[in-house]
């Protein structure tokens, strides 16, 4: 009882002394007091306030890298079950979820620790909440507490290790949009988006084994390229050139690099865009860590437009210098023509796009063009520095079919797997698309479903083999099917490789030619060859019949 009448004597004593001694010599002791405490304590600790400045009205960027390295040191622990003890997992959290995504966020609860370690030192850090006086306003900030001794050794390091996690861990864990331009792109935002979630990977990608390995690699490179494109002098970006049929899955391609990367998706519409501002306008607002796409780019404008007028125009004026007079008509045509092309997008403009000044305004971004016509591109957009990869997306080969059926069927082998390779050899192979249907309307049955495969495969032989009247019935029978797909020849073969292509070329991913693709392909034209025609025939137009009055629907064809 006598040491607490003592206590209590003490803090009335503190209390008349804090009431009477002023202000500013009450800072001072307080002052000495830290300075005091602060030489005695083996730590040193380091303040991250949520806001930046006097006022407090930028935010700390380095508050946030903290978040989310703590988040995902959280993430970390919560998933390893293998060290229930660590100081990190018993931290108090708080969750949260918002609504356009469902991933749930861990951060540490307000006035708790973390505890983490780095070079062989442990480190804490501090959630500290404070209520300001007389608002409902708060101020929050984070404490870092590391061993004196080593702070100078450890501080700077750390701070890199710090922001580098947390980069990574925002850059996987955020949620991904597919963004469109809206035909604004003048303003504040000429994008509108959504949640990106498509489920397409390279693990059910029907690609061949050589071909996703080089993509894959190429990928993880030029992710992981920062310092090096930095130190060449380079835009941190890539040019990536799509080309195929329709069906050979060249969108599901950019879906799966946006998914291995997770990066966002710009699907720029060129028919929106007004003129070549607006062009670049729409560049600026896109975000780092991003994949602008330009689909079908031969039929998007006509790019070309420009060269064959202007070679016009050249011939126009030569022809002209031998005469003495220029008709008045001409005059405003020409005047017309120029008008016409100031108010649109130019090819001259979307080279500025992909290559020129503007194409610098952003890091780590990937430019990708497609079509199903690669010589109706000017070669222009194509060059290196552009499209820096050409990928040729062919038709379905052996490997790439046996990754589809594993999918869709579960089915490791078949018997018919080698029929199909020796059809896709005769050059009777067809796009991912058309496998990929065949596939899922069968995927109740596997035998019927390789059974029709085989088939589609001997229809597409028949077709490039001639044979008059047999076209037009196996035409009939796949009517529901793309025409210009099915009808279609094949001039490459659909193994898809990498050939290395020297000089000042891009990079080319190209197609190379089976064993025995020169061989003719003409049918017989004695008895025999048109009695087993029309048995063929007959076999096939039964099986379909049948097929398609058990299910009793129309089916038709993906396009790419």
């Amino acid at each position: 009882m006598e040491m607490l009448s003592q206590l209590w004597s003490l803090l009335g004593l503190l209390t008349v002394l804090q009431n009477v001694l002023p202000s500013q010599l009450l800072s001072l002791l307080h002052s000495l007091y830290q300075s005091l405490q602060d030489m005695l304590c083996p730590y040193s600790y380091f303040d991250v306030p949520e806001f930046n400045g006097y006022c407090g009205v930028h935010l700390n960027d380095l508050y946030r890298h903290v978040n989310l390295y703590l988040n995902s040191l959280v993430n970390v622990n919560v998933n390893v079950t293998a060290n229930p003890s660590s100081s990190s997992f018993n931290a108090r959290l708080t969750l949260s979820r918002s609504n356009s995504s469902n991933r749930i966020s861990f951060t540490v609860a307000p006035n708790h620790s973390v505890s983490d370690s780095f070079g062989g030192h442990i480190l804490s850090w501090t959630h500290h909440v404070d209520t300001v006086q007389d608002s409902l306003d708060e101020k929050r900030s984070f404490v870092l507490k590391l061993p004196k001794r080593h702070r100078h050794a450890l501080l700077n390091p750390y701070l890199h290790h710090l922001t580098a996690r947390a980069e990574e861990f925002e850059r996987v864990s955020r949620e991904r949009r597919l963004f469109t331009n809206n035909g604004h792109g003048s303003y504040d935002s000429g994008w509108v988006s959504v949640p990106f979630r498509h489920p397409s990977t390279f693990d059910t990608l029907a690609l061949e084994p050589q071909l996703k390995s080089q993509l894959t690699g190429d990928l993880k490179a030029f992710a992981n390229g920062k310092d090096f494109y930095h130190r060449v002098g380079r835009a941190w970006k890539r040019g990536y050139f799509l080309y195929g049929p329709p069906g050979s899955g060249k969108s599901s391609l950019i879906a799966a690099m946006a998914n291995y990367l997770c990066y966002d998706v710009y699907d720029l519409e060129l028919t929106k865009v007004s003129d070549n501002s607006e062009l670049r306008a729409l560049l600026i607002q896109t975000t780092n860590r991003s994949i602008v796409v330009i689909e079908d780019i031969d039929c998007s404008l006509d790019l070309t437009a420009n060269r064959q007028q202007l070679r016009l125009s050249m011939n126009t004026k030569s022809t002209r210098s031998k005469a003495r007079v220029r008709s008045r008509q001409q005059k405003q045509e020409d005047e017309d023509c120029d008008e016409q092309n100031a108010g649109r997008v130019t090819l001259s403009g979307l080279l500025n796009f992909t290559d020129g000044l503007w194409s610098c305004c952003g890091e780590e971004r990937i430019i990708i063009f497609t079509t199903n016509h690669r010589d109706n591109v000017d070669p222009a957009l194509l060059r290196c520095g552009r499209m820096d990869v050409h990928v040729n997306l062919g038709n379905c080969g052996p490997h790439a079919f046996r990754e589809m059926v594993k999918n869709y069927l579960g089915l490791d082998s078949h018997p018919l797997f080698e029929a199909v390779d020796r059809c896709v050899r005769s050059g009777g192979a067809i796009t991912p698309a058309q496998v990929g249907e065949i596939l899922l309307r069968n995927r109740g049955d596997a035998d019927v479903a390789m059974k029709d495969v085989v088939l589609a495969m001997q229809a597409r032989i028949n077709l490039d083999g001639g044979g008059g009247g047999g076209q037009d019935q196996l035409a009939e029978l796949y009517s529901s099917c793309d025409d210009q797909t099915v009808m279609m020849r094949a001039t490459s073969s659909p193994e898809s490789v990498l050939v290395g292509v020297g000089g000042a070329s891009p990079e080319n991913w190209v197609s190379s030619s089976p064993p025995g693709s020169g061989r003719k392909k003409k049918a017989a034209e004695g008895d025999q060859g048109q009695r087993m025609k029309m048995k063929f025939l007959v076999r096939l137009r039964s099986l379909t019949k049948s097929d398609s009055g058990r299910r009793g629907v129309c089916l038709t064809c993906p396009h790419s």
